[in-house]
């Protein structure tokens, strides 16, 4: 996998990265907005993509 597909996933409660993923930049240009299980917050929260 190349490192230009890699991307970050920042809690948008405490702003830490806890997951790295991967997506097609061709096919998807918005930034990518999940909801993930944050450790610090203990908690599942939005998750936003970084650069």
């Amino acid at each position: 996998m190349s490192q230009d597909n890699l991307i970050k996933l920042e809690c948008t409660m405490c702003k830490k990265v806890n997951y790295h993923s991967h997506k097609n930049k061709k096919t998807i240009k918005a930034r990518l907005e999940l909801k993930k299980f944050c450790k610090s917050c203990k908690k599942s929260t939005p998750h936003k993509e970084t650069k």
